[in-house]
């Protein structure tokens, strides 16, 4: 078991694979071409609709609250083509000891509003008597959900939430875990990651930080910075800043005096890409040998918007089209997940993707083990035991993660790249590092920014 940190503040990762069954070409055609047809109307139909077409010896419901809009509002752009593609997968139902199950999905969007979150979670739990809650993207949603699950005794299972913000941020201490799940990663991830990639780019091992004062940069500050600095590297702190400056020119001017030859940050987008912009012009950039991003590179999107000052840069991921693993549950590989997304939305494949799909993987396989699906004790009594495959990897609830009731998933290195001509997409993310799952292949070895 790994460490307990407690950063209390902290806010926004097993290595045994089982490759999965190998579906035939028509089957990943059929799953295909609904992902494109959700696009085009068919995810414009609710999971009741598409779930009646299914024997009648029960419907199972399914919650899924997530921000689809408002500040956090990247994070699951991609839902509405992956529900398209779930519900696709569960048209025909959930056969479960013998018995064939409606699958309703019923999807709602917390508007990145922590308030919202928990009001929907709630009318979800009473006014639709879901069996089963699934939530993701960002303690901002995850934690009042899960709140509200644990209060009103509804299994739910979350991902894309820290483990140290769901478990410390929910009075962990306080023994508040007996409903509520979180499959993700953590700092003990995050800090793998960099000392997995950095070690192959030489450099001053001095790192230069933007935490600000807020949960993700208290979190970082708290527990990151010991395990880099016992692993010899000399972190030059200026210490927390307030989101939403606009001048940080006593920031760079540290960095210089230090001469700094690595990066790193957990501040809001916006934030970062102003220091970004004022670090080029004040030079700072020139020196810089790795540029890892964190929640300002979670999407090719963002990075995209610093031009070329965006090529070269490093974040981590926990799924890419690379990825070996078949769904379970679509039978799409990475490959085909990826592609099939980019193909119906005209925008590059986000990583999210294979977070959200891996979770109705784990609740699917949770669904199937228990001995009523129709009953949120028995749902809940599963989801302990699971170790299971999904499209990012084993997921290992039995094992378990630092935390009670939570399971880890891994982070990969990655790098920005520039795509090859004619492409439409003007970046590409490729991974560098494979250190906590050598069954993703490297694509290339990371070089120096700039």
């Amino acid at each position: 078991m790994q460490k307990m940190y407690r950063p209390d503040h902290f806010s926004n990762g097993c290595r045994q694979h089982y490759p999965g069954d190998q579906p035939d070409s028509k089957e990943r055609r059929k799953i295909l071409v609904g992902g494109s047809i959700a696009l085009s109307g068919a995810a414009l139909l609710s999971g009741r609709r598409l779930a009646r077409a299914a024997s009648a010896d029960g419907e199972i419901r399914i919650g899924w609250i997530t921000p689809r809009s408002g500040v956090l509002g990247l994070f699951n752009e991609s839902d509405p083509y992956m529900l398209g593609v779930i519900r696709k997968a569960l048209e025909n139902g959930l056969e479960v000891g013998g018995k064939t199950y409606r699958v309703t999905i019923i999807d709602r969007d917390s508007q990145s509003n922590p308030a919202r979150a928990a009001q929907l979670a709630q009318e979800l739990i009473t006014r639709e008597n879901i069996h089963l809650m699934l939530t993701s993207s960002t303690p901002e949603t995850v934690n009042p959900v899960s709140d509200a699950c644990e209060a009103a005794a509804v299994p739910s299972i979350a991902t894309n939430c820290p483990l140290e913000a769901f478990y410390f941020g929910r009075g962990g201490e306080k023994g508040r875990f007996h409903w509520a799940f979180d499959m993700s990663f953590g700092i003990a991830q995050f800090g793998a990651g960099y000392l997995a990639q950095w070690p192959q780019v030489q450099t001053n091992k001095k790192v230069a930080v933007m935490y600000p004062n807020d949960a993700d940069g208290n979190g970082f500050r708290a527990a990151l910075v010991p395990m880099l600095e016992k692993n010899g590297y000399q972190v030059i702190d200026p210490g927390a800043y307030t989101n939403g400056t606009t001048d940080f020119s006593s920031q760079i001017a540290l960095f210089n005096r230090e001469r700094c030859e690595i990066f790193n940050e957990v501040g809001m987008p916006n934030d970062i890409q102003v220091f970004w912009r004022q670090a080029a012009q004040q030079n700072f950039l020139r020196r810089l040998k790795i540029a890892q991003l964190t929640k300002s590179g979670f999407f090719t999107s963002q990075v995209a918007e610093l031009g070329e000052l965006g090529v070269g840069t490093c974040s981590l991921t926990v799924w890419s089209p690379v990825y070996p693993y078949r769904s379970p549950l679509t039978g799409l590989t990475s490959e085909e997940l990826a592609r099939g997304y980019e193909q119906a939305t005209n925008r590059i494949w986000d990583n999210q993707q294979g977070q959200t799909l891996s979770v109705f993987e784990v609740a699917v396989h949770v669904l199937k083990q228990a001995a009523n699906p129709l009953d949120r004790n028995a749902i809940r009594e599963v989801i302990p035991t699971v170790d299971t495959m999904t499209i990012i990897g084993r997921i290992n609830f039995k094992e378990g993660g630092p935390y009670p009731n939570t399971a880890t998933t891994n982070m990969l290195g990655t790098q920005y790249v520039k795509t090859a001509p004619g492409s439409k997409f003007p970046l590409d993310r490729v991974i560098v590092d494979n250190a906590e799952d050598p069954n993703v292949p490297v694509q290339r070895k990371p070089v120096p920014y700039r």
